[in-house]
């Protein structure tokens, strides 16, 4: 079986080509220049890797949509560069590669810091929420806004032209390629995996941040098992930018004092070496032990068809949305439960799981569905998910014009009417 090739990242050396390599991840919407002010320090004493997500700053426009896949474009650059081993800083979207990479390759990690870096960045539905904004608008009102995510108000008040920067810097990033990014920070949740994560771990947060704040830090402190906390006063999302020269030091003083040693080819282990006396960032105090809560048995399946349950609920949860579905799980009862596992598993595991034809396509004949039927309340369900499908608001309004035709026009009417307020919430900008 022939293997497709992985594509590889932009990206830019600086420092020493005989100094370990350390690598720099940038966030959301960023290019590697949000780095610019940590680099003159330290290429001092690493060569310094830093990367562009897809169609960001410039580079080739291929969209990739879970965190897996840019750690392994990530791993194909450094491959095709000869690094094997590295450390690696990472911010938001970043560090959420980082926390990839020291799950699935540990053996390349020598050390990670997580700059505003959470093991789930809020809902899933908020990311996919902003695809479709940015699928229908353009990235303009995510530009315009990401200051006040990004920056204090002090901050972006007293350094306009960094303000205006940040602007600029999403502005010109590749639509597709920021709505697969935010799909990917949807589908990213590693919380019940972070106590395999064995590098020694700085995390650094700053303590104004409203996107991935103190609260999210320390859920990863609390479950790595070697992790540091360091929260910056004064600093937004984007600390790196806001307060360069604590986020340097920090930097410097982790990477200098906890890099992990390589594993030993002869013998297939790695030594450890003993923590300093003094260690230099202060680690949080012992909490006492947390029993671990065993993952649920699930009984053997019999031979046969498989279980489509879990599957029908995955892909229920991404074309709908977790609040939609929780709130019809949350209100079924004994008399309405079975019906809902009905529908998870044989609706959604198995006909919205045949790789026939795309969820596109299954969006539009499911519109055209419920116009026929008249149900109303599922086809304003169902408008929403036609969106996070990736339907523009024309492609459903052509849809709906076709339907006009074949069931009916007092039918499309109150379709069109349905459809319109469902696409006015869900395509317009917060202010």
């Amino acid at each position: 079986m022939s293997e497709s090739k992985i594509e590889t990242l932009q990206y830019r050396f600086d420092g020493p080509e005989d100094a370990p390599v350390l690598i720099l991840g940038p966030s959301l919407g960023t290019t590697w220049h949000m780095w610019d002010r940590q680099v003159p320090e330290l290429v001092r004493q690493w060569r310094v890797f830093r990367f562009d997500l897809p169609g960001h700053g410039g580079a080739p426009a291929h969209p990739a949509d879970s965190v897996a896949e840019l750690s392994a474009r990530l791993l194909a650059t450094l491959d095709a560069l000869g690094v094997q081993r590295f450390g690696y800083a990472g911010c938001a979207l970043g560090g959420a590669v980082g926390v990839e990479l020291a799950l699935r390759h540990p053996e390349r990690l020598a050390s990670l810091a997580l700059v505003a870096t959470s093991p789930r960045f809020g809902t899933a539905d908020e990311f996919r929420q902003r695809g479709v904004i940015v699928r229908t608008n353009g990235l303009d009102p995510i530009a315009r806004t990401s200051p006040e995510r990004w920056f204090t108000g002090g901050f972006a008040a007293a350094q306009p032209a960094i303000t205006e920067w940040a602007v600029q810097m999403v502005r010109t990033t590749d639509p597709g390629c920021y709505i697969a990014a935010c799909e990917a920070l949807a589908g990213f949740d590693v919380r019940p995996e972070l106590g395999r994560v064995g590098v020694p771990t700085l995390v650094l947060v700053g303590s104004e941040d409203q996107v991935t704040g103190p609260a999210e830090a320390r859920t990863l402190v609390a479950g790595i098992p070697d992790a540091r906390l360091a929260v910056v006063p004064g600093a937004s999302h984007l600390v790196p930018v806001e307060q360069p020269a604590a986020v340097t030091d920090l930097l410097v003083r982790h990477f200098s004092s906890a890099w992990q040693p390589a594993f030993d080819s002869t013998t297939g282990q790695m030594a450890i070496v003993a923590a300093p006396a003094k260690p230099v960032i202060a680690a949080p105090p012992q909490a006492a032990p947390i029993a671990e809560i065993a993952p649920p048995v699930t009984a053997p399946q019999p031979p046969g068809r498989p279980d489509t349950y879990e599957t029908g609920l995955k892909i229920r949860r991404e074309v709908l949305g977790d609040a939609h579905v929780d709130r019809a799980l949350a209100q079924s009862d004994d008399f309405s439960g079975d019906f809902q596992e009905f529908v998870t598993r044989y609706a959604w595991g198995e006909i919205w799981d045949r790789p026939g034809l795309d969820r596109r396509t299954r969006s539009c004949v499911t519109l055209t569905a419920l116009v026929a039927g008249g149900h109303l309340e599922e086809l304003a369900f169902h408008t929403r998910a036609a969106l996070r499908n990736g339907l523009t608001p024309d492609e459903i309004k052509e849809v709906l014009l076709q339907a006009a035709v074949y069931c009916g026009v007092p039918a499309a009417n109150s379709a069109f009417r349905v459809a319109q307020q469902v696409v006015r919430e869900e395509t317009t900008p917060a202010e």
